[in-house]
């Protein structure tokens, strides 16, 4: 089956989109956003032979784009024999039934194609999850009116998933699986809860990468800890979250978690069924916001992954903002500077001890260079200094060991009662 699978010619699609005064910016289209939907057609394996940007004040209720402008896709995706037919915009049942026959080619929207690529993407047993619910809560209003895409079983983009015979099974039965999903993905919530409880009593601090996809999170997540995560020139090349421990410096150990990269017009269900990989961001201690300061429309992206945090209530996280690719910035002087912002190359290395200084800063982590003394008495708190802090001096007195360290706003806490003047 897999022969079979890598023998098949790609996809050839028509990516159209369309932009209409009544749409709200997460519902339009533009030559950007289809520029944008080509990327991730060729991250689902597909090749774009040509696109189309239709403009009017609303879409047309039965063919979306207006009977003209369908006459002319029919021609185009004809003339350069397109086997599949992309929407930007999302599509009615009804609407894309219609498509479909009048152009006698499956027809996707923006949603099915993201969904076909986290397909491909999941490894994880969770991953596989999220992903399945994500499609059937996709699917379930659309089964009437997806008979040609979904009879395409193993036929290339969008027929990925959840399989034709249980796309033929009545509605009751996919909320039952459903259902089922959400309690698995539950346990799984309630398993990460429970990882995070193991991690505070370890006081771990975390730390999560956040921002758009391909902006180079991954290959961050590489330098800093060696990772080994596959990083491409791809987007959602990385689906599955991976968490390393990381030492900053010699007084601060944290916890470093990638997540899935954002998108504009990121679906609601695809954020609401990736819930449990993504609460962790509401639940990390600094997000660490990479963006890929090359592109010229990195400040719209930013805007997109700030709305994501937001969504997911981790707005009031302290945040970095990590401005990656510097390297390939044509003006640096465009690059943004000041408290919270660090330019960096990850593919280089570049940058990575201001960033880590940056880290360690605004976590809140000061080193504080003091001379204590420690009752034998107290002695279990030798076992804490020697593993937390860095430790320049030690001497044993009548009174107790006597050390000269350096250590976080944390341990200082506990030991400011031990405090010594270093003559003494």
């Amino acid at each position: 089956m897999e022969e079979w699978m890598e023998e098949m010619e790609p996809d050839r699609a028509v990516l159209v989109g369309l932009h209409a005064s009544v749409f709200t910016a997460e519902e339009d289209a533009s030559w950007e956003t289809l520029d944008e939907l080509e990327a991730l057609l060729e991250t689902a394996g597909g090749e774009c032979v040509a696109k189309m940007l239709q403009s009017r004040n609303a879409p047309e209720a039965r063919t979306f784009i207006g009977e003209g402008k369908l006459q002319e896709l029919t021609e185009l995706a004809r003339d350069n024999d397109a086997t599949l037919i992309i929407f930007d915009n999302e599509l009615s049942p009804s609407q894309m039934r219609v498509l479909e026959e009048a152009t006698g080619r499956p027809v996707l929207d923006r949603s099915a194609l993201i969904l076909d690529i986290f397909a491909q993407r999941a490894r994880t047993g969770e991953g596989k999850l999220q992903v399945e619910l994500a499609q059937y809560q996709y699917i379930l209003p659309r089964l009437s009116g997806m008979g040609k895409t979904m009879s395409r079983l193993g036929g290339g983009i969008g027929t990925r998933g959840p399989g034709e015979s249980k796309l033929e099974s009545d509605r009751r039965h996919i909320r039952r699986r459903i259902d089922r999903l959400r309690r698995d993905l539950e346990d799984v919530r309630r398993v990460r809860a429970v990882q995070r409880r193991q991690r505070k009593k370890a006081e771990l601090p975390l730390v999560a990468i956040v921002g758009y996809t391909n902006a180079g999170k991954s290959t961050l997540l590489n330098t800093l800890t060696d990772a080994g995560i596959e990083a491409n020139d791809r987007l959602f090349d990385t689906l599955d979250p991976t968490t390393r421990k990381l030492r900053i410096s010699d007084t601060q150990e944290i916890l470093l978690s990638d997540t899935v990269g954002f998108i504009r017009k990121l679906p609601h269900h695809l954020v609401s069924a990736f819930k449990a990989t993504l609460e962790e961001v509401a639940y990390a201690d600094l997000l660490l916001h990479v963006v890929d300061v090359s592109r010229e429309d990195w400040r719209e992206q930013a805007e997109t992954v700030d709305k994501v945090i937001t969504q997911l209530g981790a707005q009031q996280i302290p945040q970095i903002l990590v401005c990656n690719k510097a390297d390939l910035c044509e003006n640096p002087d465009l690059i943004p500077s000041g408290e919270d912002i660090v330019a960096i190359s990850a593919r280089q290395g570049r940058g990575m001890d201001t960033l880590l200084a940056a880290i360690e800063k605004a976590l809140g982590r000061g080193k504080h260079r003091v001379t204590v003394c420690i009752p034998y008495a107290d002695g279990y708190l030798l076992d804490v200094i020697h593993k937390e802090a860095a430790v320049f001096a030690t001497e044993y007195t009548g009174e107790g060991t006597k050390l000269e360290i350096e250590c976080d706003d944390k341990l200082y806490g506990q030991l400011r009662g031990y405090e010594v003047a270093a003559d003494e």
